[in-house]
């Protein structure tokens, strides 16, 4: 089974987060259920929304058992109505029961992200605006939870500290200057790495092209300055591409878009999102 990122690294997360659950075995279900039972769970959503996390699910299931038959119902990114089948699985009641936690909490929080993520890019509807994720990520869980804003229509930001230079506030007050701090960037990173400048103020925007920035971002300004800062950056330098970033809503993104931003950076995507309400029932019922 393949996954939009699948690797070793996920496998060996999935044995960790199983044994952080079942420990040395499931005490509940290994005193309550007859040996060699078998069952059919229905996966199931208790709300609307966007799916994202099946293949993991699916997964999950595999390590526990692989003698498990998994049979997705939907894909990934598609949106489903309360109610929905989103899949079944068949074996072993023991196997099932011991991988549903697991299974489900992955599934409820990637289409949980996958589904805010819907909603912010709807809001954007019609302009060219790009939404990117941040890195604040539940720890362990950054490569799924980007994958689950993928699935919802957004972009990602950079992965890590490793894959771009971001010179932020602390950055630019160590370093003496956002001159300096780009000056210094460009001398020890290879040709092909961009260098990102975070701006609270036209002074610093300025500063910021002077010094050659691939990207600027504008960190937390008012309407009116982001209007004039995005009206100089490109007069004088069209091909940099600038990101609005900063306590960032569903009420106030298209406004932020409208001011001719590129990309507008959303921390709440990944950090303040509902799980979607999915369970699983055995033997092919489902609770209303």
């Amino acid at each position: 089974m393949m996954f939009n990122g699948y690797n070793e690294g996920l496998v060996e997360a999935i044995r960790g987060w199983l044994k952080e659950d079942v420990g040395s075995g499931d005490v509940t279900t290994a005193v309550t259920i007859p040996a060699g039972h078998e069952s059919k769970g229905i996966i199931h959503a208790k709300q609307g929304g966007i799916v994202a996390g099946m293949p993991v699910a699916q997964l999950v299931f595999e390590i526990v058992d692989p003698n498990l038959t998994f049979t997705p119902h939907v894909k990934d990114g598609e949106r489903i109505e309360k109610g929905a089948i989103l899949a079944e699985v068949e074996g072993s009641t023991y196997s099932i029961l011991t991988g549903e936690r697991l299974a489900l909490n992955l599934l409820q929080r990637l289409s949980g992200i996958a589904t805010r993520t819907k909603t912010f890019v709807e809001a954007l509807g019609g302009l060219s605006t790009r939404l990117v994720d941040t890195r604040k990520t539940t720890p362990g869980h950054r490569m799924l939870e980007k994958y689950a804003v993928r699935t919802g229509g957004g972009s990602n930001h950079r992965f890590g500290l490793y894959d771009a230079v971001m010179i932020k506030d602390n950055h630019i007050k160590g370093a003496g200057g956002i001159t300096q701090a780009v000056s210094r960037a460009r001398a020890h990173i290879p040709h092909t790495m961009t260098i990102e400048v975070e701006t609270e103020n036209l002074e610093q925007v300025e500063e910021a092209l002077q010094a050659g920035a691939n990207i600027i971002m504008l960190d937390n300004m008012a309407p009116d300055l982001m209007k004039e800062a995005v009206r100089r950056i490109k007069a004088k330098a069209p091909h940099v591409t600038v990101e609005a970033s900063g306590n960032v809503s569903l009420e106030t993104i298209r406004g932020i878009a409208e001011s001719g931003v590129d990309v507008i950076s959303v921390g709440r995507l990944t950090y303040s999102f509902e799980s979607l309400d999915i369970s699983l029932d055995l033997n092919g019922k489902k609770e209303a």
